[in-house]
This record gives C-alpha cells, structure tokens and sequence, in this order.
C-alpha cells in the first residue's frame, strides 16, 4: 500500500541534495558575493581572525559546491568538502549561543547544516542525478 523505503530513499536524497545545493548557491553567491561583494567576504574574515582568502574560497565554494549538488555531479565528495566549513560556521557562532536570532547568530543552523552534510553524504545523490562516470562509459548508477 506505502512505497517501501529502497523505493523513496532516492527521491529524498534528491529533494535534500536539490534543497541544499539551493540554499548554498543563495548563501554564497547571493549573499557573499552579491550583498557584501567579494571584498566584502573576504574583509569579514579577515576581521573575525581568519586569512581574508578563505573568505573568497569559501564564498566560491558554496556557490560551485551548490551548483554540483543541485546537479547531483560528485554529491558524496561535495557534502563531505562542505563539513569543515560548516564546523568553522558552527565554531564562529559558538559564542553567541544556541539560537540564530541572538546578536551576531547562534549556532543551531550550523549544526544542523553540518549534520544535513553527513547525512546527504551516506545517502548519495538519489534521483535525477548527472553521474559524471556514466558520462565517461562507466556502468555505475548515479545513486553514488
């Protein structure tokens, strides 16, 4: 009667793939390089104590990293690449307590976004993925 679970799994990993791709292309190449611009970023980082480059490194790499999981292209190397920048997030907001609507943010939504990584990490692409092996005559699945 219910779709079984090796029948939905795909489908959820898509909608947490997409949703997160989404949500890091508007983060970093709206927010960080549109709002507050390239120098802007990198300004930032450099005044919470960390090299300004990292700022740009960062904002690139939510932008492209958004990009690949929307696309589905590498999903598993994409969400584990995102971990340490989201424990760096989550380790910046450490201070300003647990809810994001305190001065400065909080650290749940880091944490989150952290564990969101690991999980969409074990789970793979899911469905409506560009498998970039396929692309090259290799037989695997683009649930990887």
């Amino acid at each position: 009667m219910f779709p079984t679970v090796t029948q939905t799994t795909p489908c959820a990993a898509m909608l947490l793939r997409v949703s997160l791709g989404v949500l890091f292309v508007l983060h970093g190449g709206l927010l960080k390089l549109g709002t507050f611009g390239l120098a802007g970023t990198m300004g930032y980082f450099g005044q919470i104590g960390f090299p300004p480059v990292l700022g740009a490194v960062v904002a690139f790499a939510e932008l492209f990293g958004g990009i690949a999981l929307i696309l589905g292209v590498w999903t598993r190397l994409v969400a584990l690449l995102f971990v340490p920048i989201m424990i760096g997030a989550t380790l910046q907001h450490l201070p300003n307590g647990w809810m994001f609507a305190s001065p400065r943010g909080g650290f749940e939504f880091p944490v989150l976004w952290t564990v969101l990584m690991l999980v969409q990490a074990g789970l793979g692409a899911g469905a409506l993925a560009l498998d970039p092996a396929r692309l090259f005559g290799s037989p695997r699945t683009a649930t990887a």
